[in-house]
């Protein structure tokens, strides 16, 4: 079965990150674990082949706590609504490899799904209000970084 996942904040080993050949965004999350809600709104708006194609990607990946922020009623509502939820989804997916030295440069940065989002660099880098938890997961296909809190299209 496909999934996607992501890496929570630390402590982590990815399976096989140290091993020579990197794993597409998909495989790369999946081997982290521990993201069951992502990998269900993934599954639910038939996202996983898309995110295993060759890219360049860059996800700002909410992690199960940033999906628990959001009242279950709400969340279950989403994951059944297929096209609000491939708007919710690909507003974390950003075209291109945008490692963390280049996002602390921008202030804005348009998703796939048509919306830019915000960034402040200050103290810490948030995204949309979102703080990014964890930076630089490298993906044969692109870059995962970690936020703690669902972005949500305007």
């Amino acid at each position: 079965m496909k999934y996607l996942a992501v890496l929570l904040v630390s402590g982590w080993v990815l399976a096989g990150s140290g091993a020579g050949t990197k794993k597409d965004i998909v495989d790369t999350a999946v081997s982290a674990g521990s993201f069951g809600t992502l990998v269900q709104a993934v599954q639910a708006a038939g996202l996983v082949d898309t995110l295993k194609g060759e890219g360049p990607f860059t996800v700002f990946a909410p992690s199960d706590t940033a999906f628990a922020k959001i009242p279950k009623a709400d969340l279950e509502a989403l994951l059944k609504d297929k096209e609000a939820l491939t708007k919710v989804l690909t507003y974390h997916v950003v075209a291109g490899k945008v490692m963390a030295s280049d996002v602390v440069k921008l202030e804005t940065a348009k998703t796939v799904q048509g919306q830019a989002l915000s960034i402040h660099a200050k103290d810490q880098v948030k995204v949309d209000g979102a703080n990014v938890i964890k930076t630089d997961i490298e993906c044969a296909n692109g870059v995962i970084h970690v936020v703690d809190t669902v972005l949500m299209p305007k």
